[in-house]
């Protein structure tokens, strides 16, 4: 992996966006058999994933 390319993904996860392309990485390699999220829906669950879906995980 070249220096630019992890520089990039360690900045991305510092602001929590995650790689996609690691993402389909891991799904074609440990589960096959299951469909692989287009990039939008990736987001989306992610964004969900981190603040807690509706109204952004607070009750109001």
């Amino acid at each position: 992996m070249s220096l630019l390319r992890t520089l990039r993904r360690m900045a991305r996860l510092m602001v929590g966006v995650p790689d996609y392309d690691d993402y389909v990485r891991h799904m074609a390699a440990n589960h096959p058999e299951r469909p692989v999220m287009d990039r939008k829906a990736f987001f989306r669950d992610r964004q969900e994933a981190r603040y807690g879906g509706k109204n952004g995980g607070r009750c109001c």
